[in-house]
């Protein structure tokens, strides 16, 4: 058996580019920065960007084009594939991807920003909570399936 998936969480670096394939499916490229602080050898701080491109397909790809903006946060998780291309200098040169992807955005404030009181994305993040917290209380539930999420479930 085996496995091929990457989770990231970042900020995309562009706004989200939608194309059709000739068979009419909808594809959104996502291009998404994720940062590394580490501290080097002479103690001093460095900063490392890592670049991803990131694939979503059909009603996902058409509704992600319309909610995201360069600069939101996003969790991203799909199979990493490594994609070579040549450069404009003409050398080869390789990018990592995330194929066939999942992406949540991760922003709580509407896409204008100045938005009506109470407007935001459809697709927040799951609220999560202990197991049996709250049991025996009445517990204010989302209208949205699976709104709710479970501490063991999360996959990290």
């Amino acid at each position: 058996m085996t496995l091929n998936k990457m989770m990231i969480i970042g900020n995309l670096g562009a706004d989200p580019e939608l194309r059709y394939t000739p068979s009419g499916k909808a594809v959104t490229d996502l291009r998404v920065a994720v940062n590394n602080n580490q501290r080097g050898s002479d103690g001093e701080w460095i900063e490392e960007t890592l670049w991803f491109r990131v694939s979503v397909w059909e009603q996902a790809a058409e509704r992600l084009a319309e909610q995201l903006r360069k600069g939101n946060k996003v969790f991203a998780e799909g199979q990493l594939r490594v994609r070579e291309f040549e450069g404009r200098d003409g050398e080869k040169r390789q990018s990592l991807e995330l194929a066939f992807a999942r992406v949540v955005n991760l922003e709580r404030r509407p896409r204008d920003e100045g938005g009506s009181e109470g407007a935001g994305y459809d697709d927040a993040p799951p609220q999560v909570r202990p197991r049996g917290a709250g049991q025996g209380q009445a517990q204010p539930r989302s209208s949205a399936p699976g709104a709710e999420m479970d501490v063991d479930d999360i996959p990290f």
